[in-house]
């Protein structure tokens, strides 16, 4: 009987085990823009549990450099604010994000040899130890691709990762004396040509996670509509966040290593037809809002909000004004969140914290993370001030 006993405990727990949800995710990374004014009082410190400071360069010595002369003293001033933040919530960790897509055009050439990597590392660790940073998040765009007319060559695909090691193993050394761990993270392409050309399944071993940018699907050089951040595929170009992070697992990245990226901007075009409520019809790009302007614009009578179900995503339509906005809303960030869940990612990112002012993007992010925890914060968001 007692043996019967034990193996009906020992079954129950394995049961258990293998019907247990994945581990829940654990993070929630918001960028923060350096070129605009760190309002820490803006900031909900006590709601994500990573800033990236965007961005640093490599400038034409090699070097991890701000992005301008003249933007050192206000990155110095900004980190300074940003640590600040600590005393709300001790366990925020701040970053410094490398690159970018206007300030990635340094990184091939800074790689290409050893002593050049080795170069850009020492660069690396020194701005980190400066501004007492957590880690360095690398948003090369791209290695072995082409992105904002930068110098690319087949051999980056080898020397990201060597790159990635190099810093692996300097911040290692110096996390033994400093008894910490210092962070790598990247923020990688949501597209199927970046994985092609690159190796993650290698970069991934060197790094804490990878935040998946899986938005601008449809972007300012599109004549048509269509969702630029959707979670599951519509359209003719098949692209969605959830493609993005399966395409990231087949191509060797753990999904406990993935954070999935949410745009907190839209995009609107003009001159579109009425035809399906203006999606995936022909139109003439206008530009891109942040979330607190669309907001405004759905309370606007003249727009009305429609709901794609095969997509999840949400997208506005004016007839009278023939616009047409694809963006995020609080009800597609929880559809992000339960998939985040079902797939066992690490988390959320977002692009950029300034661009919701309402605050009601973070909220869902953070409830929905949080299950039956709210979004109490000290900060104040600016239309509340």
């Amino acid at each position: 009987m007692k043996i019967t006993r034990f193996l009906a405990i020992a079954l129950m727990w394995t049961v258990l085990a293998c019907t247990s949800d994945p581990t829940p995710p654990s993070v929630i990374v918001a960028y923060v823009a350096g070129w605009k004014k760190v309002e820490p009082k803006r900031i909900p410190a006590e709601r994500i549990t990573h800033i990236n400071y965007a961005f640093a360069h490599v400038d034409s010595l090699g070097l991890i450099a701000p992005i301008q002369d003249r933007h050192k003293e206000r990155d110095s001033l900004n980190l300074l604010a940003l640590h600040a933040l600590k005393s709300r919530n001790p366990d925020l960790k701040i970053l410094v994000s490398i690159g970018g897509w206007t300030h990635s055009k340094g990184f091939s050439d800074a790689v290409l040899t050893e002593e050049g990597r080795k170069k850009l590392t020492q660069s690396g660790v020194d701005y980190l130890i400066k501004h007492k940073l957590d880690g360095l998040d690398f948003d090369w765009e791209y290695p072995a691709l082409q992105g904002d007319n930068n110098p690319v060559r087949p051999e980056d695909r080898e020397n990201f990762v060597l790159m990635l090691k190099s810093f692996r193993e300097a911040l290692d050394s110096l996390g033994e004396v400093n008894q910490t761990h210092y962070l790598t993270t990247i923020a990688s392409g949501g597209f199927r040509r970046y994985l092609e050309v690159n190796n993650l399944a290698e970069a991934q071993k060197y790094l804490d996670f990878i935040n998946i940018m899986a938005y601008d699907f449809y972007t300012a050089g599109d004549q048509t509509t269509g969702h630029h951040a959707n979670l599951f595929p519509n359209g003719a170009k098949g692209r969605s966040a959830s493609t993005a992070v399966e395409e990231h697992i087949e191509f060797g990245v753990p999904a406990e290593k993935l954070v999935l990226g949410i745009p907190f901007y839209g995009r609107m075009w003009e001159k579109v037809p009425s035809e399906e409520n203006g999606i995936f019809q022909q139109g003439a790009f206008s530009k891109g809002l942040p979330y607190h302007q669309i907001y405004a614009l759905g309370m606007n009578s003249k727009f009305q909000r429609f709901w794609d179900e095969k997509a999840q995503a949400p997208y506005l339509y004016s007839a009278q004004d023939s616009a047409w906005i694809t963006y995020e809303d609080p009800e597609s960030i929880a559809k992000k969140v339960e998939y985040i869940r079902q797939k066992g990612l690490k988390g959320a990112m977002f692009w950029e914290l300034s661009e919701d002012n309402t605050w009601l993007l973070i909220k869902s992010l953070f409830e929905n993370l949080n299950p039956g925890r709210e979004f109490e914060v000290q900060a104040k968001p600016a239309s509340g001030s």
